[in-house]
C-alpha cells in the first residue's frame, strides 16, 4: 500500500498544483515541439540519433552543472555538437549508426564523469537523467519557449521540401531538393528539440516524448497532415498527464511520461490493426 501511495499522491492536490504552473506551459510546448518534430525522426527514420543527440546534451548539461554554467546552455551546446556532427559526418544510414554508435557512450561516459564530480545536491543530478517537474522557474521556461519558438519557425521554413524528401527522397533529389542541406538542417533542428526536452523528462528518456507519440500516429493514419497533428496531441497527453500524475508522487516525472505515451502507442497499434482487418476483410468480401 506505501509502494502504491509513494507512485499515486493527491494529498493536499490543489496546493501542489499551484508549483507546475510553469511546468504546465513547458509540457504544452514540448507536446507541440515534440509532436511536430518526432514525425520527421520517424519519417526519415533517425530515431537512433534522437538516443545519440540526448546522450551529448546530457554531457553538456553535466559539465555546465560541475562548472557553475547555465544547465539550459550546456545542454543545447552538447546536443548541438551531436547533431552538426552526425549530420556533417553520418552521410549514408550505416554511417550515421556506426557514428552514433561510438558518439553515445562518450557522451554517457563524459556525463556520468562530470556527475560524479559534482559535490552539489543530489536532486540535480537525478533531475539531468530522468527530468525534473518543479525545476521550471521563469528564466529556464523563457529559454525552453524561445528554444522552441525557433524549432518552429525552422519547421516552418523547411516543411514542404523536408516532407518531400523525407517521404520519397529519390524524386526529391531528381527534382533538385538538397538533400544533404535539408539532413545537416533537421539535424540541428532535432538538436535543439532534444535539448529543450532534457529540461523535463531527462535525458535517459526524450524518446518517448520525440518518437513514440508520432509512431502511435503513424499507426492510424498516413495523411501528412493528420499524422503531425495527432502526434502533437499524443504528445502533449503524455506531458500534461504526466506532469498532473506525479505532482502527489515521490517519483521523477519521466516514468509517467513514457507509461502514458506507450498506452497511447499500444492503443494506436491496436486501432491500426483493426482497421488493417477490416480493410483486407473488405477487399476479400463483396459488398
Amino acid at each position: 500500500m506505501s509502494v502504491w501511495h509513494e507512485i499515486f499522491s493527491f494529498d493536499h492536490y490543489g496546493e501542489l498544483l499551484s508549483l507546475v504552473r510553469n511546468s504546465l506551459v513547458a509540457g504544452a510546448v514540448l507536446g507541440l515541439v515534440g509532436g511536430l518534430v518526432g514525425t520527421f525522426v520517424l519519417l526519415r527514420d533517425v530515431t537512433f540519433a534522437v538516443h545519440g543527440v540526448s546522450e551529448l546534451s546530457f554531457a553538456g548539461a553535466a559539465a555546465a552543472l560541475l562548472f557553475g554554467f547555465n544547465v539550459v546552455v550546456g545542454s543545447l551546446a552538447g546536443a548541438l555538437a551531436a547533431a552538426a556532427l552526425i549530420g556533417v559526418l553520418g552521410a549514408g544510414a550505416r554511417d550515421r549508426n556506426s557514428f552514433i554508435g561510438v558518439l553515445m557512450p562518450t557522451g554517457l561516459g563524459l556525463g556520468v564523469l562530470f556527475l560524479a564530480l559534482y559535490k552539489g545536491r543530489s536532486v540535480n543530478k537525478f533531475g539531468v537523467l530522468t527530468g525534473q517537474i518543479v525545476a521550471i522557474d521563469t528564466p529556464r521556461l523563457s529559454w525552453l519557449v524561445a528554444i522552441s519558438v525557433l524549432v518552429v519557425l525552422c519547421l516552418a521554413v523547411l516543411w514542404r521540401p523536408l516532407t518531400f524528401a523525407s517521404v520519397d527522397p529519390d524524386v526529391a533529389a531528381a527534382r533538385g531538393v538538397p538533400a544533404g542541406a535539408l539532413s545537416l538542417a533537421f539535424m540541428l533542428v532535432l538538436g535543439l528539440a532534444v535539448a529543450a526536452s532534457v529540461q523535463i523528462v531527462g535525458a535517459l528518456l526524450v524518446l518517448a516524448l520525440l518518437c513514440t507519440p508520432a509512431a502511435a500516429a503513424l499507426r492510424v493514419t498516413a495523411s501528412p497532415v493528420l499524422a503531425p497533428v495527432l502526434s502533437v496531441v499524443f504528445a502533449t497527453a503524455a506531458m500534461l498527464g504526466g506532469i498532473l500524475l506525479a505532482l502527489g508522487a515521490s517519483i521523477p516525472i519521466s516514468p509517467y511520461v513514457t507509461t502514458l505515451s506507450f498506452l497511447i502507442y499500444v492503443a494506436c497499434r491496436a486501432v491500426g490493426a483493426v482497421r488493417t482487418r477490416r480493410g483486407w476483410t473488405a477487399r476479400r468480401v463483396p459488398a
